[in-house]
């Protein structure tokens, strides 16, 4: 464990306080609001995150109203900023601080951590920023300041690593002021101290920061690299009835997109053609109930979707029908389900003038 460095918190909150941005959560220490902020940045950058956390806080200003709120709301709302987990955990937990704490959320890193979709992370800035508790919050801003700064060479994606650098930011936090200290070192790894090209030359640590000394800065931090990439083949299946309407079906499951809607899907291990298409059991179960007039293909080269650890390469197959299946919704309504966003893409296309 490197030593304590002095003056380095005081260093950081200086450099903080000069250069910091007006964004709408460092001007609150409400919990509901900083809970929010924290559940909308995780996996998103503060510009995408931005716009989506001043629509959240305009229809649902308190935890009440976001816990009284419909799912299917609450996830139209959260439409495009990916990571749909995180939305639908969101609304659990605005519930049980509703119902069962009185509106009320915990005050400490402890119970915080209780909740639903909370997290070290997620806790600690809550307590520090909400309750000026010294929780020292490490995420790969953190991880990027700390294994440069200190020259630490430990996977920031193991579990030693992870103990390593919330032990050092949790020696390294300004007791005093926890929660700017934390927002200090999260903007200015953000902001200053990035992945690719940081202006060392300038930087406030560069007299002391051992990767910029040893120049391995490029070479830090270490991450073991992740499981390769999966590729999906998603087929889905657009009908247009004779009375403008269309099918959409719910996700169920645990996989991506629980509970968004969605086309008809058919998933292959490949590309394939229409005449496959049509022979795979799961259409003909599909086409029983339709009088399918015609199929074509709305995109031959397929839309590659890109998640974390899958692409999923996407093609639009329309089919025209003239008779209706149960459960349909009028095309004109499309756009008011939640859904994802490779669908979200289709749709403004697709139907903008039909």
């Amino acid at each position: 464990m490197p030593k304590k460095v002095p003056h380095f918190s005081k260093i950081l909150i200086a450099w903080y306080l000069q250069n910091k941005r007006d964004l709408p959560w460092r001007n609150t220490t409400n919990p509901y609001r900083i809970w929010l902020s924290e559940i909308m940045l995780q996996q998103t950058r503060v510009l995408q995150g931005l716009p989506y956390y001043l629509k959240f806080v305009e229809a649902y200003p308190k935890v009440e109203d976001l816990a009284n709120a419909p799912e299917d709301d609450v996830l139209k709302l959260w439409q495009g900023l990916g990571y749909y987990s995180r939305a639908r955990n969101l609304h659990a937990t605005a519930k049980i601080v509703s119902e069962e704490m009185n509106g009320t959320f915990p005050n400490n890193y402890n119970d915080l951590l209780k909740l639903k979709g909370v997290g070290d992370y997620t806790a600690s800035a809550i307590a520090s920023i909400s309750f000026n508790q010294p929780e020292a919050v490490v995420d790969g801003n953190v991880y990027r300041v700390l294994s440069r700064y200190f020259g630490i060479p430990t996977p920031i994606n193991t579990t030693p690593g992870q103990k390593e650098f919330k032990q050092l930011a949790q020696q390294l936090i300004d007791k005093k002021e926890p929660g700017t200290f934390n927002q200090a070192i999260m903007e200015f790894g953000a902001r200053f101290c990035v992945p690719q090209s940081p202006d060392c030359g300038n930087c406030i640590f560069n007299d002391s920061c051992v990767a910029f000394q040893q120049k391995k800065v490029t070479e830090l931090p270490v991450k073991i690299k992740a499981k390769p990439v999966k590729n999906r083949f998603f087929n889905y299946l657009v009908v247009l009835s004779e009375n403008e309407r269309t099918i959409l079906q719910q996700r169920t499951g645990k996989g991506i997109w629980q509970k968004l809607y969605e086309f008809p899907l058919i998933e292959t291990s490949e590309e394939i053609n229409i005449s496959e298409l049509q022979n795979f059991p799961q259409f003909r179960t599909f086409s029983e109930n339709l009088n399918i007039e015609n199929i074509s293909l709305f995109n031959e080269k397929p839309v590659i979707h890109k998640l974390s650890h899958q692409h999923l390469n996407t093609r639009f197959w329309i089919v025209e029908t003239s008779e209706e299946k149960e459960n349909t919704v009028p095309i004109s309504e499309v756009k008011n389900y939640a859904v994802p966003v490779l669908i979200a893409d289709f749709v403004s296309e697709f139907f903008e003038n039909y």
